[in-house]
């Protein structure tokens, strides 16, 4: 049986679905000092870091693969 909703008739997040305002609020917390805008649109995850031109943005298909690639680009700015 497939049931996608919880005792108290609530529906169940599926494994592979995303809370996006809390991914984003997570990424904030983490990144936000340095990354001045974060955002999902139609499930491209993005962020722009404070000091990169407009053009320069860092992206990602998930919340987790763009948070790799913010740590890889904080890596190479030198903010880590």
């Amino acid at each position: 049986m497939n049931d996608d909703s919880s005792e108290d008739g609530r529906r169940r997040r599926g494994v592979f679905e995303v809370d996006e305002d809390r991914a984003l609020d997570a990424l904030t917390l983490a990144w936000g000092d340095e990354y001045d805008k974060l955002w999902v649109h139609d499930g491209e995850w993005g962020a722009h870091h404070k000091d990169a031109g407009d053009d320069e943005v860092v992206t990602g298909a998930t919340p987790d693969e763009l948070n790799r690639a913010i740590r890889a680009d904080a890596a190479r700015r030198g903010v880590l």
